[in-house]
């Protein structure tokens, strides 16, 4: 009579054919315990496919956040939603569901002097919508100017922007940071024009659009450029002090001397 018992070297050799990793590792567990338990056998199956998925969803999750470059540290748990009132952290928590305005290409556009968290926030929507699923990428426009010139010096021009177009979501830092050269602001052009409706971009730059010719020389490329940004974007206005500059100013005076008093005027909020 044959042995009817698994052969596990066997399953083993199966699950890597189908391409169950987390299933290899963690059936003996599962079936250890359906065994105890008395599971039948659909729920031991149910068991291990949502395991499965799991796994394939943190490890997603991992690859993503490795290729996505965000700043570290910066989360909306960690953003000062109070010190900026023109951002409202229910819009904002709108946004990072992702499943509205990605899906139309349309884009978000931060604006406010240096200091005042734009990176932050930029950084952070791109953390929460990785986490839902989405490709990010992070960077400064300066370095991904010089990418995409050198892109076009070795001939992959074609190439480089197709790997951008895997992502739902670019976030450019410092926009208005790049050189007046014409050279580098056609490659910001061609970006903007390839991604215009199909693929969403998130734009960080400290002058507002009145001074974009700073960036483009041509006028004519930078009204084009504004006109298909804006077409489909929400924007924020982050006027305010520069939190940079206003901890260093609370460092300097230090804990300062205890209050006489207090009343519910002056009492600062959790």
């Amino acid at each position: 009579m044959k042995n009817s018992a698994t052969d596990p070297t066997r399953l083993s050799l199966l699950l890597n054919e189908l391409r169950l990793p987390a299933t290899k590792v963690s059936w003996p567990k599962f079936a250890d315990q359906a065994d105890k338990e008395g599971w039948p056998a659909a729920r031991f199956l149910a068991a291990l496919a949502e395991h499965e998925l799991a796994e394939r969803d943190r490890r997603r999750i991992e690859r993503h956040l490795a290729e996505g470059r965000l700043l570290p540290g910066k989360t909306l748990d960690t953003f000062e939603f109070d010190t900026v009132p023109m951002v409202s952290k229910a819009q904002v928590m709108a946004i990072v569901a992702g499943d509205i305005w990605l899906g139309k290409g349309a884009n978000l556009l931060l604006f406010g002097p240096p200091g005042t968290g734009k990176s932050h926030l930029a950084s952070a929507i791109g953390l929460a919508l990785i986490e839902s699923g989405y490709r990010v990428l992070f960077t400064r426009t300066t370095d991904l100017v010089q990418k995409l010139q050198q892109a076009r010096r070795d001939l992959v021009l074609e190439n480089a922007l197709a790997k951008l177009d895997k992502f739902d979501l670019l976030i450019l830092d410092d926009f208005a940071y790049v050189t007046k050269d014409q050279a580098e602001t056609s490659f910001l052009f061609e970006l903007i024009s390839t991604r215009y409706e199909r693929r969403s971009m998130l734009i960080t730059a400290n002058q507002p659009f009145g001074e974009w010719n700073k960036v483009f020389p041509d006028p004519a490329m930078t009204l084009a450029s504004v006109d298909r940004l804006v077409h489909h974007a929400t924007i924020f206005e982050m006027n305010v002090e520069s939190y940079r500059r206003r901890q260093a100013v609370e460092r300097r005076k230090g804990p300062g001397r205890p209050a006489a008093f207090a009343t519910t005027n002056n009492i600062m909020p959790d």
